[in-house]
């Protein structure tokens, strides 16, 4: 049984991720950037306070890191916030796990498939693709990677770059959550951007599987990506929810939500994750949005 510090662990993905490191019996504690309600296992310190962060640290002695705070929404309205807690507050935490008097076993971070923009088109995307970053979200990805590498020879860093995830309780600020939303209402028409752009989906809960694995066998300096291997369009994304609900909704193009310099088509490369933590089942897309637009199970 190992201890584990999740950063970010009351966002949509930490939950899983605790959800499934405990169902291992696993031990985990939470560092989020505020607490209302006091408790033992949580910690409460923003990513700019280096001090806290050397306190929370040194409280929490934990064999795992899980990093995963970041402001991860693409249209986040503030590049200087984007920045300032992707990149420097990302330094201050590894600062401090550094300067540790316990070193963890493995710390995993969280990058993310941003980073490489469309990709050769209509192949699947190797961890060896150059950045092509397309937003300053993407941006500030590929800057968290660079400023990790001053940190190799100090911490055992696992990076990730996970694609398109979906799952209950993602913020409808993510467009398939907004869909799914909308087709649970059953409201009669959805505006979106551009329909036709292709993203390798997986699962919320497979995905905090895979970084359990990768903690357990702790492939210390190695970069994965996190993906299914398979891109379909929004297009069909919304068809499969209409055949799933019986609801038909208009769907209306809205100048506004098309982005400036939209990444057409995103399909990612498995085979080194696959070949790290042995290959096992994924739920498929369409069991993945049946439960979606369930709306159940919500960690």
């Amino acid at each position: 049984m190992a201890s584990v510090l999740i950063t970010g662990a009351e966002g949509f993905t930490g939950r899983y991720v605790a959800e499934a490191l405990r169902a291992r019996g696993h031990e985990v504690s939470s560092l989020v950037r505020r607490c209302d309600v006091p408790a033992p296992d949580v910690y409460a310190c923003d990513l700019q306070d280096r001090a806290g962060l050397a306190e929370v640290v040194a409280r929490a002695r934990a064999d795992w890191v899980v990093h995963l705070a970041a402001i991860s929404f693409v249209g986040h309205g503030n590049p200087g916030e984007i920045y300032a807690t992707n990149v420097a507050g990302s330094r201050n935490l590894l600062e401090a796990l550094a300067a540790g008097e316990k070193k963890p076993t493995a710390v995993l971070l969280a990058s993310s498939a941003n980073i490489y923009g469309a990709g050769p088109l209509g192949l699947p995307i190797p961890e060896t693709a150059p950045y092509h970053p397309a937003n300053d979200y993407a941006v500030s990805k590929v800057a968290l990677e660079y400023m990790a590498q001053l940190w190799t020879d100090r911490l055992p860093i696992i990076t990730v770059r996970p694609f398109n995830y979906i799952g209950v309780g993602q913020s409808l600020s993510f467009l398939v959550a907004k869909m799914a939303d909308h087709f649970r209402r059953r409201a009669p028409v959805i505006e979106l951007g551009n329909r036709d752009v292709a993203r390798d989906f997986s699962d919320v809960r497979w995905v905090a599987d895979v970084y359990c694995r990768l903690l357990e066998k702790a492939p210390v300096g190695e970069v994965f990506n996190v993906c299914s291997g398979h891109a379909v369009t929004l297009t069909h994304v919304l068809q499969t929810m209409s055949t799933i609900t019986g609801h038909d909704i208009e769907a209306r193009t809205n100048p506004n939500f098309v982005r400036p310099h939209e990444v057409k088509s995103q399909c990612g490369d498995n085979r080194k994750l696959m070949s790290a933590i042995g290959q096992f089942d994924a739920p498929t897309l369409d069991e993945t949005l049946q439960w979606l637009l369930s709306d159940g199970d919500r960690i």
